[in-house]
């Protein structure tokens, strides 16, 4: 296999998350449900957004926070995904850039505004998310960077975007990409609700020999297999990829690459203030661990390093410096 210029490529949503403190009074005149999620058409989107106070904003996106994961241990990570010429598509430009993420994706010159994800904060920590796809789900096969996509060890496709067309096309022409330059493909399920509706192309991608790494929590995973018992459903894909991680919250993860299995505890945190981004964080320790050739057993500890240190703050990016505490961590 040729050598590389990055550990990971993702495909994924390339949402802002907008993020600002607000109190009950203001979630009851918008007629929003406390720690609820809703999906936004544009004009909504945009009054909003016009309401809200005073807001930090950072690009978001479950892969995009992954890839920045890898960039903060120290890894080479590249991102694909489709912005608008617009005020957020500026400010996820210069976020994940900033975080040390290769980001080629030209921006589009549509109507259509970059996604955004608005989330109010309560003073009790609830988080009431609401979120516009918006450019990211016009990512066509004509934005995709060949090269870069052959330059990856990695190409990690996310489950949120399969939702849409367009991208679904952009996704299955980087798969094939890959495919020839002899890369690996990594997918994550994402969300269980996406499984019923998109089953049988998982499926069809696993039978196909597709997929050489596939992600998921253990519901994902049982969701999957139509199997309750979690053990049961990883040992029904098991055999179908070379490498599969089932994550389990509290309890840890699994990963099973042919006749070896290697289990994990998870961390333990002492205050978990918020679990956002936790599974994104595992799967960047853990992706990153296996590009550098490292053993089962050290991505794993890699992925819940990340994970803990994600969970001991607001927001799906790192505080710490994670490479000093995945050197420090792993040595222990």
């Amino acid at each position: 296999m040729n050598s590389t210029r990055l550990d990971v490529l993702a495909i994924g949503d390339a949402v802002v998350d907008v993020i600002a403190t607000t109190d009950d009074s203001f979630l009851e005149a918008e007629g929003l449900v406390k720690g609820s999620m809703q999906v936004l058409d544009a004009a909504a989107a945009t009054r909003l957004y016009a309401a809200m106070g005073p807001a930090r904003e950072t690009s978001g996106g479950s892969a995009a926070n992954t890839v920045a994961g890898i960039a903060a241990m120290g890894g080479r990570a590249g991102f694909v995904g489709q912005v608008a010429d617009d005020q957020l598509g500026e400010v996820f430009a210069h976020d994940i850039r900033a975080a040390g993420v290769e980001f080629r994706t030209p921006p589009s010159d549509g109507d259509v505004p970059t996604g955004r994800c608005l989330i109010l904060v309560t003073p009790d920590a609830q988080r009431t998310m609401n979120t516009f796809p918006g450019a990211a789900h016009i990512l066509s096969e004509e934005a995709l960077d060949a090269q870069q996509i052959a330059d990856a060890a990695i190409l990690y496709l996310e489950a949120y975007l399969w939702r849409a067309e367009r991208p679904r096309a952009a996704m299955r022409k980087a798969l094939r990409i890959a495919r020839q330059a002899g890369r690996r493909i990594a997918f994550t399920l994402s969300d269980i609700a996406l499984i019923e509706l998109y089953r049988d192309h998982y499926l069809e991608m696993i039978e196909a020999g597709l997929i050489d790494i596939l992600i998921g929590n253990e519901n994902e995973i049982k969701a999957l297999a139509r199997i309750r018992d979690r053990d049961g459903a990883i040992g029904a894909f098991a055999p179908k990829v070379p490498l599969l991680l089932a994550t389990c919250a509290r309890k840890g993860a699994i990963a099973v690459a042919g006749d070896r299995r290697v289990e994990i505890k998870a961390i333990p945190v002492d205050d978990v203030v918020d679990t956002t981004g936790a599974g994104d964080l595992f799967a960047a320790g853990f992706l990153l661990g296996i590009a550098q050739g490292r053993a089962l057993d050290e991505s794993l500890r890699m992925g819940a390093i990340a994970a803990a240190e994600i969970i001991a703050h607001f927001g799906a990016r790192p505080v710490a410096d994670l490479k000093a505490l995945i050197e420090e961590q792993m040595t222990a």
